[in-house]
């Protein structure tokens, strides 16, 4: 039987992706006392009052067909929301969706065609060479160096665009890194992206978890408003994962463009989930706030026990939930976070303190254990 050739471009881009947590999740479940420190899954439950005002949607009655741009009342939040820094964002500029996956891709298909290059920092969150891939595009790495703190340089995205360079994937806060893209840095890629017609995507679903710097994002910038789509969700900030409840941010050209492909993957979100969305939005809830101050403190207590490992060394990240790992000198390597996360183990911070430095006495006594390996190897 003949399959679409999207079946082979993403054959080893799904689950297999996640196959390490998978395999410990099992394990897990058969009572192994693995510490899971694989995913953003954040560790505090979601706030009762809007889990609550989901179930009243529910019982009101609001399982029914969806707006295909999304909810009036959520669309309106979201409005005011990104009007809050730029006035003239209106209704025109929202789409909504379910997660900032689905939102990616969508924006992935209506921009990226066969051949098509999309630049992307590497180290790369793990699904994005998929959607890229998925759409028929070609992932095109650009290095994100440590002593930059990972934050992408102008120079080194010059160095990397090509005739078939169409798309700027950006994430900030960045996962897998924890770097936070400063406003000159972005105005300097923003020029090189005007300077050759690329559109900017920028992934922005930790904004709100950012515990050093300062949050900047390309639609907050005039001059690349028209080429900027953002993507984001209450996913990470109100610690909601597993409602997926996201959306795109853009022209009100590029909406109008997007919503009949959005509506022929989707024909409308789940009202309920997005009135519970919408009162988030319009809210005050302590989510994001306990989960910044909490990530923030087991970053900088996993960066300091760390040190006291010779072999392992981490970068302090400025944002997001996890941190990264450099462990080139104990023969291991990372996998799926791009050539430039081959040395590099993502950790995430969303277990309990003492969990976490018990998951580092662990990561230093495999580290004397590969150590004495190899120093009976080299003596047979």
């Amino acid at each position: 039987m003949r399959y679409a050739t999207i079946t082979e471009r993403l054959s080893d881009l799904g689950g297999d992706k996640w196959a390490v947590h998978s395999a410990a999740r099992q394990r897990i479940q058969v009572g192994e006392p693995i510490i899971e420190l694989t995913i953003g899954e954040p560790d505090i439950a979601t706030h009762p009052a809007l889990v609550e005002h989901c179930v009243e949607a529910l019982r009101a009655g609001r399982t029914r067909y969806s707006d295909g741009r999304g909810e009036p009342g959520l669309v309106a939040a979201l409005a005011e929301r990104y009007a809050a820094r730029m006035p003239e964002i209106s209704a025109d500029n929202v789409l909504c969706f379910p997660g900032t996956q689905t939102a990616l891709f969508a924006v992935m298909l209506a921009l990226v065609e066969e051949g098509a290059g999309v630049l992307t920092g590497d180290p790369y969150y793990a699904t994005y060479e998929g959607v890229i891939r998925g759409a028929g595009g070609d992932l095109q790495p650009v290095p994100l160096r440590m002593e930059h703190g990972f934050v992408l340089q102008p120079e080194d995205l010059a160095a990397a665009i090509t005739p078939q360079s169409r798309v700027l994937l950006l994430n900030t806060p960045h996962n897998p890194t924890g770097a936070v893209m400063d406003r000159t840095t972005l105005e300097q890629i923003g020029e090189l992206c005007r300077q050759h017609d690329l559109w900017i995507v920028c992934d922005e679903v930790y904004e709100a978890l950012i515990f050093t710097g300062e949050f900047a994002s390309p639609l907050e910038i005039e001059a690349l408003r028209e080429r900027t789509v953002v993507v984001s969700s209450i996913s990470k900030s109100h610690a909601a994962t597993g409602f997926r409840s996201g959306w795109a941010i853009g022209s009100a050209e590029f909406c109008r463009r997007l919503l009949p492909v959005s509506e022929t993957m989707l024909f409308g979100n789940q009202p309920f989930i997005a009135d519970m969305t919408e009162a988030a939005l319009r809210g005050d809830f302590d989510t994001t706030e306990r989960l910044r101050e909490s990530l923030g403190r087991r970053a900088c207590l996993v960066h300091e026990a760390l040190a006291a490992i010779p072999q392992l060394s981490s970068s302090l990240p400025q944002g997001g939930m996890f941190l990264m790992v450099d462990v080139s000198r104990t023969g291991l390597d990372g996998s799926v976070f791009g050539d430039c996360g081959t040395p590099l183990v993502r950790v995430a911070l969303t277990v309990p303190d003492d969990t976490l430095l018990e998951a580092v006495q662990r990561m230093a006594l495999l580290c004397d254990q590969l150590e004495a390996d190899a120093v009976t190897s080299d003596v047979t």
